[in-house]
């Protein structure tokens, strides 16, 4: 047995160590308008036919790699706010091949669709309606996919909002009236109309350059995979990869699938649910078993994909009376699995699935509202409650809730919990990242670089080397936390709008994430610390 062992693992050696011998990559330089080294370029190989994109940094000498190619047919991109250049079109790449191509930069245009949602909040102007732009139409999107780049007239505007407030009823009805879709509508139509005033480009407002994010050169070495889905507005939640290497990705809004992307081919398979309203599916997970568990917060409902029929079956939770088809009287958000195999879900309240009754415990005394979920080495779950502002654990066995506040009431939202058994969670509204020990239920802060109340940490992860990362809804940055020396590294991500909600970490080390506003899917890692 211990010799069949060895000979499947220097097999698997084998395959892994040839798979990136016989890989192509791409290299080159990019300068500046001015012919001088440019950093921070981002250089994008997007194979033609598998649409899958690969995006890396130049350097501070304006030096650039991009790594592990498969053969095949590319074309070469530039994204650099400000600044354009001609893409490279017709890039045949063969086994093993080095190929180099250099950029030179010109001056180009910044366009609203560039900034991120925090410098766009300082950027557009003041008036009646902003608030709530700003507020809950954007817990979902921002301003720089869906507006920004499309000029609407008042009814336009009217339509869209009206849309919106359909789609996303059980969350909106409650969050915007009649009197706010106006002031929302008139407000889009002051800056994005037809006729707006708005100056064409944002670095035409004062104050522009002061909110021009600058990253180290430390910051230079990340690298980006990126999938495209089957189609349009997708609105993908989170990759999570399973025990095959499939990797599950819900669709939040009304597209009502779930999708499993085959990392080796970027093909999407998708499946549809049976709710026909709005499903929202928050969540996708797989079980030990195969089963996936999905977690619908548009209709109250978790749902399990069967691998062998490949259909979903829903599980429909009962709401709280007088609050039918809201959030408030009922949700599901984030699935995770509990040692003894119930399907845990996070919404109002925290609930379990028994998978062989198919029937809810629902804790709406104890926690009536939950966010970010998380399992621990024993199989207990914990959980994050931003309105309430705390942490807390229910015991699997036992049932027993405990609960804890961290010193900031910064609103945790997604909560890790590392092998050492030490809990990781954002703080949204504060700016930090939280640390708690269980043993000694004491607390450690770390402050995140930025303006704190806007940083809004969302998606978390640790890495093998227990580092935290973090992404930021506000600033369209993804962040690396160091523990033990308190440092924190920002990187720049290839797009705007990131919105990533989780970030899931694979046996190669890779940190899997989705952007729903661009609609992709994938996967990051540090050029220097790659083990795949």
């Amino acid at each position: 047995m211990r010799t069949l062992l060895r000979v499947l693992l220097l097999f698997a050696c084998t395959v892994l160590v040839c798979s990136a011998a016989y890989a192509a990559s791409v290299t080159g330089t990019v300068k500046g308008p001015d012919g001088a080294a440019f950093r921070g370029a981002f250089v994008q190989a997007v194979n033609t036919k598998t649409k899958v994109t690969v995006s890396v940094l130049s350097d501070r000498n304006g030096s650039y790699t991009v790594p592990d190619l498969p053969a095949g047919d590319y074309e070469l991109r530039i994204k650099a706010t400000g600044f354009r250049a001609d893409a490279k079109t017709g890039v045949s790449l063969v086994a093993q091949q080095n190929a180099n191509f250099d950029f030179a930069l010109q001056t180009g245009m910044v366009h609203w669709s560039d900034l991120s949602v925090y410098q766009g909040s300082k950027l557009l102007p003041d008036g009646k309606g902003k608030d709530i732009l700003f507020g809950p139409c954007f817990r979902c999107h921002g301003f720089q996919t869906r507006m920004a780049p499309t000029a609407r007239d008042l009814d336009g505007w009217k339509d869209r909002v009206a849309y919106m407030r359909d789609v996303e009823h059980y969350f909106l009805s409650r969050q915007i009236t009649d009197e706010k879709a106006d002031d929302v509508a008139n407000y889009l139509n002051s800056v994005f109309g037809i006729d707006s005033t708005l100056p064409k480009s944002p670095a035409e407002v004062p104050g522009y350059k002061d909110l021009v994010h600058n990253f180290s050169d430390e910051a230079m070495n990340i690298v980006y995979v990126e999938y495209d889905l089957p189609g349009p507005s997708r609105m993908p939640w989170s990759g999570a990869p399973d025990k095959d290497g499939y990797v599950w990705i819900p669709y939040y809004g009304p597209a009502n699938r779930i999708g499993r992307l085959d990392p080796k081919t970027g093909e999407v398979k998708e499946f549809r649910v049976p709710m026909t309203a709005t499903a929202g599916i928050h969540s996708a997970v797989a079980a030990p078993d195969g089963t996936v568990w999905i977690a619908e917060q548009g209709g109250n409902r978790v749902g399990k994909w069967d691998p062998k029929t490949q259909e979903i079956t829903e599980y429909k939770d009962a709401y709280l009376p007088g609050k039918e088809e809201t959030t408030a009287g009922g949700s599901k958000h984030t699935i995770r699995f509990d040692a003894l195999g119930n399907v845990w879900s996070t919404g109002d309240p925290l609930s379990k699935l028994d998978p062989k009754t198919g029937k809810f415990t629902d804790l709406w005394d104890e926690v009536p509202y939950t966010y970010g979920a998380a399992v621990d080495a024993s199989g207990n779950i914990w959980f994050t409650n931003p309105s309430g502002q705390y942490i807390g654990t229910v015991d699997a066995k036992t049932m027993k809730v405990s609960k804890w506040t961290p010193p900031s009431k910064g609103g945790p939202r997604r909560i890790q919990v590392d092998t050492d058994g030490t809990v990781w969670f954002d703080e949204f509204t504060a700016g930090k990242i939280g640390q708690f020990d269980p043993e000694t239920q004491k607390f450690k802060e770390y402050d995140l670089p930025g303006p704190s109340a806007s940083i809004n940490a969302y998606a978390l992860g640790i890495d093998k080397d227990h580092d935290i990362w973090y992404s930021s809804e506000q600033l369209d940055v993804i962040g690396r936390l160091n523990p033990k020396t308190g440092k924190v590294l920002e990187y720049p991500f290839p797009h705007s709008e990131n919105a990533m909600r989780e970030f899931f970490y694979d046996s190669q080390g890779r940190m899997w994430w989705a952007s729903p506003s661009n609609n992709k899917v994938g996967y990051f890692y540090l050029a220097a610390a790659k083990t795949k």
